[in-house]
């Protein structure tokens, strides 16, 4: 029953992060869009301080869209506000941290080789990992560096580098690939909270009193809005890839998520420069033949990996290795404590089933990262023999 309610109160906030995720994704899509589509107005409208109109037909009609270069003639009586998608989001995505991950820290969060293995100073390095990224990325923002772009551009480079090698040393494999977009996810967090919002609340409160617009703090909130944009397709790659241990468990994991991080948000940039009318298909052919370069190199690496294992087992053998260091997750009924039901829904009770699952386990196996934490005390002779005789399958 625990670990059936435990299992649900995740879904719940996972299917809670999606939705929040969607809104606070979608309104940063739009309004790029919108900022970079905008056309030179009339005179008219000029001369009523307006920076740039669009005229767009969605669904029930023909809007017209206005943006003003200060204030506007007179402030509206109702003024909508973009933030509670970014705190949603970013609050239901740390709640599900702590349920999937520092609940269960001595299996999913703890590596075996990190350099914090005890699930305790794990958490920790977890929360520091996350409040460091932020304070670097504001010390930067905040420096003169901040206001160069090419050369703040470069440091963010090399902060993201950095944080998928320091997340790989610190925690689980499959933990440090969604810690990196959680840290991502939480510098744009910050960049609602700390900036843009503050911001605009200081735009608005010049204007009730009659004082003289801050403009600059505007323009560093456009440019903090410019920088979450670049972040979104980095962070969801981070949030899907704990699917994927042919990523997350190569022995050059923290450069392959970040030449799949990088070559994300330059994807990002085609569509970005296409909503001012520059068009540049020679971005998205780059970005896609990075993207089968890395898949070439991980299919070539898995390829002409060879396994020492020793005599062949027979499948009798084989199906005891499993039973001792899959089947006390992968089971109908699992027998280890929390676990509901069988991760992914893979049983692996019978030859047939692990026959129809043997290239999956292959890949968890040859990873390293199964079983998880090897809390079955997997030796490397039986991971080796076990390899080998499913490879064969």
């Amino acid at each position: 029953m625990e670990a059936t309610l435990g299992d649900l109160a995740a879904l719940l906030v996972r299917w809670a992060h999606l939705i929040f995720g969607i809104a606070w994704i979608g309104a940063s899509f739009y309004f790029i869009w919108l900022d970079n589509s905008l056309q030179t107005p009339p005179p008219e409208k000029a001369d009523a301080g307006v920076a740039g109109d669009l005229w767009s037909f969605h669904g029930g009609g023909i809007y017209e869209v206005s943006k003003y270069r200060g204030a506007p003639p007179a402030m509206p009586r109702r003024l909508h506000w973009f933030y509670w998608e970014a705190y949603a989001t970013w609050l239901s995505g740390f709640l599900l941290l702590c349920l999937v991950y520092y609940l269960q820290a001595p299996t999913l969060l703890a590596g075996q080789d990190s350099w914090v293995p005890g699930p305790g100073a794990a958490v920790l390095a977890s929360l520091l990992f996350l409040a460091a990224g932020v304070a670097v990325y504001e010390a930067l923002l905040r420096s003169p560096p901040g206001g160069q772009q090419w050369l703040f551009a470069g440091l963010m480079v090399a902060l993201t580098a950095g944080a998928c090698w320091l997340a790989f040393q610190l925690f689980a494999p499959r933990a440090a690939a969604l810690h990196v977009g959680m840290l991502l996810g939480t510098i744009m967090a910050g960049n609602v909270f700390l900036g843009i919002i503050p911001a605009q609340r200081a735009f608005v409160r010049s204007l009730e009193s009659g004082g003289e617009p801050p403009l600059a703090g505007l323009a560093r909130a456009k440019l903090r809005s410019t920088h979450n944009n670049y972040f979104t397709l980095p962070v969801l790659l981070c949030m899907i890839s704990n699917h994927y241990p042919v990523l997350y468990g190569h022995r050059a994991a923290p450069l392959l998520l970040f030449l799949l991080l990088a070559l994300a948000a330059f994807a990002r940039h085609f569509f970005n420069l296409r909503h001012r009318g520059i068009v540049r298909p020679s971005i998205l052919v780059f970005a896609f033949a990075g993207f089968l370069a890395v898949a070439g190199w991980l299919a070539w690496d898995g390829s002409r990996a060879v396994v020492s294992a020793g005599p062949r087992l027979s499948d009798g053998e084989a199906l005891a290795l499993v039973e001792t260091h899959c089947t006390v997750c992968h089971a109908q009924a699992p027998s280890w404590p929390g676990m509901a039901a069988a991760p992914l829904g893979l049983e692996l009770q019978t030859l047939a089933a692990v026959d129809a699952a043997a290239a999956r386990a292959a890949t968890a196996l040859g990873t390293g990262y199964m079983p998880l934490g090897n809390v079955t005390g997997m030796a490397d002779e039986e991971r080796a023999a076990l390899l080998a005789w499913l490879r064969e399958r």
